[in-house]
């Protein structure tokens, strides 16, 4: 009797590896891909459609706590506004990158940028069961509870395919699900250029990208000067957009790769 999780090895049934080039470049992992054709989920306080900025929404479900349902969140499907500025801030960067994204608006926060970690749980689990390529969380929890659950999803992502993008808490505490080895962990750099990013052989922060004193999209059509690790994140996210039209299929771990080899300190 084989071992248990050999099967996949055996002589008859090893599929090709997935394999990059040797000599990667910015030409060979991005091309001229915009985006398109790929899903970018922002789990954030909403997205305000029509920002000049932003452009189309694709879709939109907001979360909030209900006890009176039967997992106590309640998921609402249609269009709503940003309840505070992160979320579009976070999207518009995004659409600056990869200007042909398809975006998704699945709202979490609210006025004073908190929710519960069961709301934010039941969005990822959303983006992952309606099969978005990209989940972009300019947001965590501190809570250990939830360390467990949030694991198991991001490793879910991982073995799927889907890159989830996590921005480090502001402060030097934990949070989750940011320092997870299956997600691309981000914090901020002084680098303004939206087309740097950084990476860190020492993590937690395993990416940099811009975020302090960056001109960002806001409510009402406006922008905002702002600092914040949030706002590194979509930046990861649009790159990775991009090479996920480039490179249907490519894996978390092959994506890290890329991006180590392009960051603007590689050797």
């Amino acid at each position: 009797m084989r071992p248990a999780w050999s099967e996949p090895f055996a002589h008859d049934a090893v599929p090709p590896a997935p394999t990059l080039p040797l000599a990667l470049t910015s030409e060979w992992a991005f091309g001229d891909a915009t985006g398109a054709g790929v899903r970018v989920a922002i789990v954030d306080s909403g997205v305000e459609a029509g920002h000049p900025a932003v452009g189309d929404v694709a879709g939109a479900v907001a979360f909030a706590a209900d006890p009176e349902t039967a997992d106590g969140v309640r998921a609402v499907e249609g269009p709503h506004d940003d309840l505070f500025g992160h979320g579009t801030a976070c999207a518009a960067i995004v659409r600056c990158i990869a200007p042909d994204v398809e975006l998704w608006s699945l709202r979490v926060l609210g006025e004073r940028l908190t929710t519960r970690a069961r709301v934010f749980t039941t969005a990822l689990e959303w983006a992952l069961d309606h099969r978005m390529n990209v989940i972009n969380l300019s947001l965590s929890t501190t809570n250990d509870e939830w360390y467990g659950t949030l694991h198991e999803l991001c490793d879910r992502a991982a073995f799927a395919g889907v890159m989830v993008v996590s921005a480090l808490a502001n402060e030097r505490k934990a949070s989750y699900p940011s320092e997870f080895s299956s997600v691309f962990s981000v914090a901020a750099s002084e680098d303004l250029d939206p087309q740097h990013w950084w990476c860190n052989p020492g993590p937690p922060a395993e990416w940099g990208a811009p975020g302090i004193d960056l001109d960002v999209a806001w409510l009402g059509g406006t922008t905002i000067t702002a600092t914040g690790n949030s706002f590194a994140a979509p930046h990861i996210s649009g790159h990775l957009a991009r090479l996920l039209q480039a490179h249907p299929g490519i894996t978390t771990w092959q994506a890290k790769a890329v991006l180590a080899q392009l960051a603007a300190n590689a050797r």
